[in-house]
């Protein structure tokens, strides 16, 4: 050992000199990029946390708010201490699962014990502001004020010239105030606005989002709301606005301040008169389980989705036999060795299944046209079968159509199952004198179904919620005959939440619409927990 190597050995056992040093930087240069990276995640992670956070107290959801911070925190926890090793690993998994189904779910219930839906959304304070604005009405002797919109960031305001010549600007939330030191151009309206910038007149005529805000836009003349607010119908000009109806935050009533009717908020989250009249605003409110009694009572829907409930099973157990079926016959023949050309034709088969299913619907749409589609001109002989318009003839198109996109699917897993079968054991059973039909029976069907039965609940499950293929084939047509709702012969239950929750179009019932999602949701379980354990029984049997 050299003095130099001696003294640096004597130097470390004392810990002073380089050696500590080099300890710190050991230190530093052990944070190394990984600590940089899941720096720079965790900043994003809070960023959009705190993001979140934000918009939640500005719209007063205090459920989102409690459930973001908890989260926020608990990562920050999770990643910033070393006593959380194997959640650093799930953490993630666990707050996909919470957020885009356990939240799902739970507020899926929430609303199916609501009357969420068209004229009952959001809370009474909006329904109030909401039934205020449908009542306005210009101010009779109001003049008609050259008006420029104006802008201060994200936030709209207008700009008008009163009568005296001043220039008064003000926002949804400001009242009008007197701006110095503006300009007026030649058209009498503000073209120079201190602290704002005004808009083009031809970009809010040619800019339909911003038409939108402006045409909504209302800015209080004063801190008094009797005085009424500016509003515009064009862009150039406003007038001043008056609401026919007093709130009365006291009695939680709304009158008519020309008549003198008056409207009480009632516990169904409506305003209602003694004359039985009501305000089409309305606030959600809960309704106890009334939404479960409408789905089987109400007699716009009782008849139509008992109907549609019966027809969601047929075809889901009907789809479910018919591909596995198909699938495992033509598995059957084509995992014969002495076919010829086995690849070409399994490669053929799986055709249907690796196009998309919107396009196959699409395809078949038009094939089963009865005016020019080629099924009824070359399959039966020009007949004139109208397969969309028959509520028979469109549920064997909704079965054909998805059988035709389906068994190649159970073609592929057959043909894998059975190349997995024990060969020892058909032998045997060959040996034993067993027929192709006993052999198929009593060994290689029970022997696939340990492991295809896990599929075909999977596939029942699919098929129960089969959206896309009725929506685009059929559109849930045709209508059933003497009913008032929109719902029709081939349309499943998940249509008709679709249907009904107004996402196509017209009233919404988020309510009820969500009630029969939670139906849905527990027959698929009930089913799928009875099915799995008699999956149980055919492992116990091999």
């Amino acid at each position: 050992m050299t003095v130099q190597e001696d003294a640096r050995s004597r130097s470390a056992t004392r810990g002073d000199g380089p050696p500590e040093r080099e300890s710190h930087a050991r230190g530093w240069r052990g944070l190394g990029w990984g600590f940089l990276v899941k720096l720079l995640l965790m900043a994003l992670v809070n960023a959009i946390g705190l993001s979140v956070i934000l918009g939640a107290v500005r719209s007063e959801s205090w459920f989102i708010l409690g459930a973001a911070i908890v989260l926020l925190v608990a990562t920050d926890v999770i990643y910033f201490t070393k006593r959380a090793l194997p959640l650093k690993y799930m953490a993630p998994g666990l707050i996909f699962l919470l957020v885009f189904q356990i939240f799902s779910l739970v507020y899926t219930g929430y609303v199916a014990f609501t009357n969420y839906g068209s004229g009952h959304s959001g809370s009474q304070a909006q329904a109030v502001q909401a039934a205020l604005i449908q009542a306005e009405q210009r101010v009779p002797d109001s003049p008609s004020y050259p008006l420029s919109v104006v802008s201060r960031g994200d936030e709209l305001g207008f700009a008008i010239a009163d009568s005296d010549g001043d220039v008064r600007v003000g926002t949804e939330l400001e009242p009008l105030s007197v701006q110095p030191d503006a300009e007026v151009g030649g058209a009498g309206a503000p073209t120079e606005v201190p602290g704002w910038t005004v808009i083009p007149r031809a970009e809010v005529l040619t800019d339909t989002e911003l038409q939108q805000r402006v045409t909504a836009l209302r800015v209080p003349v004063s801190d008094d709301p009797e005085e009424g607010s500016i509003r515009t119908r064009d862009g150039t000009s406003g007038a001043v606005y008056l609401s026919s109806l007093d709130w009365d935050p006291d009695t939680e009533t709304l009158t008519e301040t020309a008549t003198g009717k008056v409207y009480s908020a009632s516990d169904r989250g409506s305003f209602v008169a003694e004359d039985g009249s009501s305000l089409p605003a309305g606030w959600s409110v809960p309704v106890g389980f009334e939404n479960f009694v409408r789905a089987f009572t109400d007699t716009n829907y009782a008849a139509p989705l008992l109907q549609v409930t019966v027809w969601t099973f047929a075809f889901a157990i009907l789809t479910t036999l018919s591909s596995f079926g198909l699938g495992l016959l033509l598995a059957i023949i084509y995992n014969d060795s002495r076919v010829r050309g086995r690849k070409l034709i399994r490669t053929l088969f799986i055709l249907p299944y690796a196009f998309p299913v919107f396009m196959s619907a699409l395809l078949w749409r038009g094939m089963l046209n009865p005016e020019f589609g080629i099924v009824n001109d070359l399959l039966f002989f020009g007949a004139d079968l109208n397969w969309f318009q028959d509520p028979t003839l469109a549920r064997f198109a909704v079965l054909w159509v998805n059988l035709w996109l389906s068994f190649p699917y159970w073609f592929l897993v057959c043909t894998g199952a059975l190349q997995a079968l024990p060969a020892d054991t058909l032998e045997a059973a060959e040996i034993d004198g067993a027929g192709r039909f006993r052999r198929f029976r009593s060994i290689m069907l029970p022997l696939l179904l340990v492991s295809t039965a896990p599929l075909a609940i999977a596939s029942f499950a699919f098929s129960f919620n089969n959206f896309t293929l009725i929506y685009l084939l059929t559109g849930g047509g045709p209508n059933f005959a003497g009913s008032t709702s929109q719902l029709g012969a081939t349309d499943l239950l998940i249509n008709a939440v679709y249907q009904i929750s107004g996402v196509s179009g017209g009233s919404s019932d988020y309510g009820l619409a969500s009630a029969l999602s939670i139906i849905i949701f527990i027959v698929i379980g009930a089913i799928s927990a009875v099915a799995f354990r008699q999956t149980r029984k055919l492992e116990e049997m091999q």
